[in-house]
């Protein structure tokens, strides 16, 4: 598999990451073994995964399959920071808390360090300096190689990039944000893709198939396997079952049939080769599933069919982010 540099760093990740939302919770350890092995085998080698993600049992699985399944130094191991179980507050930015997770992470996961650490949200409450100094500490450690957000909107990408590089050899220089970002969900593109362009941060987008409904499986039915008919997935995928969503999955797969490949291919290959995009974060069930991602790695789509898929899915972007004179 083909690898880019994460952001303006030295750090090369294969571009195709693989997710681990649901491991420890809907993918169990036989699963995510095969999963894991196959990613592996393909030359993939970002695995991400957060504190969070089954409470803890997702970084957990991860460590045991390093143990005896693949290398330690063959993967790109990113994790993140900073979402709580506490309903009246959900994200904890303080240093205390972030740098008392990744010692936590690092444990799960049977390493001495993570390659990515990322916070996963911004937190309104703690200092923005604050939260920073926590990945500069996590640096300096040792215990995390390099450093990126999630989940910042276009300002707090900006203002926390701008923060890091205004002390380089001191601060962190930030890697990646980690978004939301498919063609059913363009809205980084308003402020947050020119922000991470112009600094220098690679994007790394998760829910890249649209949660799933890209891939068409949605169209008529739900399947009964699919999250959308799980109890606690289904509000995640529901957004994306309107009108909208259908036109738009209808162009894929008319894209798709006119390629001959599949609308999954089509619509990972559009977000995968996007400006500023390093890695999509594929959160496949199972290694069929993966098999499926991995065989984009081939296709590169025609500047016409991107062009449509373009127009068809872009989001109303007016004043002030497109210049005044033109409108």
């Amino acid at each position: 598999m083909e690898q880019r540099h994460l952001g303006r760093t030295g750090l090369r990740v294969s571009r195709i990451g693989l997710g681990t939302l649901t491991w420890g919770r809907d993918t169990d350890e036989h699963d995510a073994a095969a999963l894991l092995k196959a990613f592996w085998e393909a030359g993939g080698n970002l695995v991400d995964t957060a504190d969070v993600y089954g409470d803890g049992e997702a970084e957990y699985l991860l460590g045991r399959l390093m143990e005896g399944l693949v290398p330690r130094r063959d993967l790109v191991i990113s994790t993140k920071a900073g979402s709580v179980p506490d309903p009246d507050r959900r994200v904890d930015g303080s240093r205390g808390h972030l740098l008392a997770a990744l010692d936590a992470s690092l444990t799960r996961l049977g390493t001495d360090y993570v390659d990515v650490w990322h916070i996963h949200a911004y937190d309104p409450d703690t200092p923005l300096e604050e939260t920073l100094q926590a990945l500069d500490l996590a640096v300096s450690s040792g215990r995390a190689r390099y450093a990126g957000v999630s989940n910042f909107c276009g300002w707090q990408l900006a203002k926390a990039a701008t923060w890091q590089l205004a002390a380089p050899g001191i601060r962190t220089r930030l890697s990646s944000s980690q978004l939301e970002y498919s063609l059913l969900q363009r809205g980084i593109e308003r402020e947050v893709l020119p922000a991470a362009l112009d600094l220098g941060v690679g994007l790394l987008p998760s829910s890249p198939l649209g949660r799933g409904v890209l891939t068409g499986k949605y169209r008529d039915s739900t399947p009964a396997d699919s999250r959308g008919a799980s109890e606690h997935l289904a509000p995640f995928v529901a957004p994306y079952l309107d009108d909208t969503a259908s036109r738009i999955v209808d162009a894929v797969r008319t894209a798709a049939d006119g390629l001959a490949v599949t609308p999954l291919q089509v619509a990972l290959a559009w977000i995968r080769d996007r400006p500023g995009v390093a890695a999509p974060i594929v959160g496949a069930r199972n290694a069929q599933q993966l098999t499926a991602a991995l065989s984009v790695e081939t296709l590169s789509l025609p500047d016409e069919i991107c062009r449509a898929l373009d127009d068809v899915s872009a989001p109303v972007h007016r004043y002030p982010d497109h210049d005044w004179s033109t409108l």
